[in-house]
């Protein structure tokens, strides 16, 4: 992609009408300071900041982020999603060292570690995220880990170079229903392929799975149920439902905002289905309030 391209995904957040419930507080305090302070010192990035997540002052404010390892441009360029899209720059060798540090410093219980995707790389960065989790281990040994992993292809070996440093959590997000993959994920992305990383992960290890939606792209109930459907048939553990809101002007506009009764009767529904935990909500992310879980 050129770099006009990348410039487009970065464009100023729509100011649409959004119902009540979608407003948030502006950040501020001391422990929002000092997760931004830390984040800037190290240089490190997360995906709060990168996709515009509208809980980015609620998670701050409590010194928890999402870390996004491997850069912050993206080999793929889904619709949904601010994040650059182009050619990414070299991976920082010192990034785990320096997450580690971070958790430290701040004093994590819990952490997320997400990234970007990274095609270029021939263990799509499996290997770095294996080599960050090692770090915090030894930094912050009773600090619990999520990974927020790509599909790395569907390359068992890297999935497995994952699986072998035991995180808490492994997530992996099929963002929207099947009909919906090509349009609004990146062309390499593949529903299919991302229901076999979950079962796969499931069959190979007692590792906790996850997996996120997005709604108000234009699905419907039925289609929402399907997809459930197909999660549990995988065995995920943890589903996460959340409002679709457009990052940029260029971005898929919204099709649907759901109310929160309509929210809580998915949630309803996803708990009927068995599924271990179920966090439904307008402001509800794949890694939103995510340690709470194991309370």
């Amino acid at each position: 992609m050129s770099q006009e391209g990348n410039k487009n995904k970065v464009g100023i957040i729509p100011k649409e009408k959004k119902p009540d419930w979608l407003k948030v507080r502006l950040p501020g305090g001391e422990d929002y300071s000092q997760v931004l302070k830390t984040l800037k010192g190290l240089k490190l990035n997360t995906v709060c900041q990168e996709s515009h997540c509208p809980n980015l002052g609620e998670c701050f404010g409590k010194r928890t982020a999402t870390f996004m390892i491997l850069g912050k441009v993206c080999t793929r360029n889904c619709q949904f999603c601010s994040v650059a899209s182009g050619k990414p720059e070299a991976v920082d060798p010192e990034e785990p060292r320096k997450i580690a540090e971070a958790v430290k410093i701040l004093g994590l219980k819990y952490v997320v570690i997400t990234s970007v995707s990274r095609d270029d790389l021939s263990d799509g960065g499996a290997e770095h995220f294996a080599e960050t989790v090692r770090r915090i281990r030894g930094e912050s040994p009773f600090c619990r880990i999520e990974l927020l992993i790509p599909d790395f292809l569907g390359n068992t070996k890297s999935i497995d170079k994952v699986m072998e440093t035991q995180p808490d959590v492994i997530g992996h997000n099929l963002e929207t229903i099947k009909s919906l993959t090509k349009e609004i994920r990146d062309k390499k992305a593949d529903y299919e392929r991302s229901l076999f990383v979950l079962r796969y992960i499931k069959e190979k290890s007692r590792i906790i799975t996850k997996s996120g939606l997005m709604v108000g792209l234009g699905e419907t109930e039925e289609e929402i149920i399907f997809t459930l459907r197909d999660l549990k048939r995988v065995m995920v553990d943890i589903i996460t439902i959340g409002q679709y809101l457009p990052p940029t002007k260029l971005s898929p506009p919204v099709k649907k905002f759901y109310t929160t009764e309509e929210f809580f009767r998915l949630n309803k529904l996803g708990k009927e289905m068995g599924f271990w935990k179920f966090f439904t909500g307008p402001l509800v992310r794949s890694s939103y309030k995510a340690g709470e879980i194991f309370k």
